[in-house]
């Protein structure tokens, strides 16, 4: 970002300096040179604005920039042979063509080559296709979540993985909270960044790209991906269901997580460590490793206790999976006494040693 500032006031400078000494129009030194100096930063306004336009709109662009050379070549002949007589504001004007097609033709195609779909031209270079769809974007919430830094490093993630400018200002504002909580789930999600970014099996890229007249993280991010026609990554539900309705896929974390959960299936046994009582009478509520609610009958009065339970039902909802389960007393009591048996033995074998 630097460099590009000091490539616009080299730029703009430049300008003013012709237009100083050259003195086009037959214009006093400083009114040349001023005038040099704002269409400096008129041509830089209208390269900033250019970096919203959408790609497909660039390439047209491209080819109505070589019909404008072209066009301001024959232009300049022109002007050359209507003012023969005017050596200092001829050679001012196609210094100015020059220039300003130079810098824009830099600045656009640096900002915005590596992301253009050369697809797109009738499908010669369809090979670039596929590394552009392959650009994930990464959202607020995502980032502070952290997961998303687990499943990068098993190599589940391909492509591009791509920061916005806007998604890293508001981690940032959102870690200079006053708010205790909030300020300790932005430095996470910065350390997340930090963790991501020295993968190194993973291209990382930070964009710079913004829509200033858009106030909603939400809504630049699908703006973003309508641009580079890549996928958002998110665990935010609402904005998984708008992104959709604009048309842009989405990969939600939330929606991996539950695929990867254990199938259970009614009937089944499994052993869960009750944690608290559950709403209904008589209900206790374990979790599993995952996450994952069990809701089981008759086991209110094992809170703090690890049981066996057959499983009777599973509900999948938008929040995730449950499973309810009831407690079976024969089978408990078969597990407590393969305890106490396994106990005995162990005093058994314990008890030579002591006597010898």
């Amino acid at each position: 970002m630097n460099d590009l500032l000091v490539v616009r006031a080299i730029f703009v400078a430049v300008l003013a300096v012709c237009a100083y000494f050259l003195k086009p129009f037959n214009l006093q030194n400083w009114v040349a040179g001023v005038i040099g100096l704002v269409l400096g930063v008129a041509i830089v306004l209208f390269e900033i604005r250019l970096k919203e336009v959408s790609l497909k709109r660039l390439i047209g662009a491209a080819f109505g920039s070589v019909l404008g050379i072209l066009g301001a070549y024959l232009m300049s002949l022109v002007i050359g042979s209507a003012m023969p007589n005017n050596p200092s504001t001829v050679p001012f004007l196609q210094l100015l063509i020059l220039l300003m097609m130079t810098y824009v033709g830099l600045v656009v195609g640096a900002n915005k080559g590596d992301m253009l779909n050369l697809a797109a031209l009738g499908g010669l270079f369809g090979a670039e296709k596929t590394s552009t769809q392959q650009l994930k974007i990464l959202d607020t919430s995502v980032i502070i979540d952290g997961r998303i830094a687990d499943v990068a490093e098993t190599g589940f993630l391909d492509g591009v993985l791509v920061i916005p400018q806007f998604v890293l200002r508001e981690l940032q504002l959102v870690a200079d909270s006053p708010d205790a909580l909030k300020r300790n789930r932005g430095r996470r999600g910065l350390d997340i960044l930090q963790t991501i970014q020295k993968m190194p099996t993973l291209n990382v890229r930070l964009v710079e790209e913004d829509f200033p007249h858009i106030r909603e993280v939400d809504m630049k991010l699908i703006e973003l991906g309508k641009l580079f026609q890549g996928k958002i990554v998110t665990n935010d539900f609402n904005l998984n269901k708008v992104a959709q309705l604009h048309g842009v896929e989405v990969l939600n974390i939330n929606e991996l997580a539950n695929a990867l959960r254990p199938i259970v299936l009614p009937g089944e046994f499994m052993r869960v460590f009750i944690q608290r009582e559950g709403k209904e009478h008589g209900q206790g509520v374990a979790y599993l490793d995952d996450g994952t609610m069990v809701v089981v009958d008759n086991a209110r009065r094992l809170i703090n206790k690890t049981i066996d339970i057959s499983v009777t039902s599973v509900l999948q909802t938008t929040a995730g999976k449950m499973i309810f389960g009831k407690f079976d007393d024969k089978l408990h009591s078969v597990h407590d006494q393969k305890s106490a048996a396994q106990d005995r033995g162990a005093g058994a074998a314990r008890e030579p040693q002591v006597q010898s």
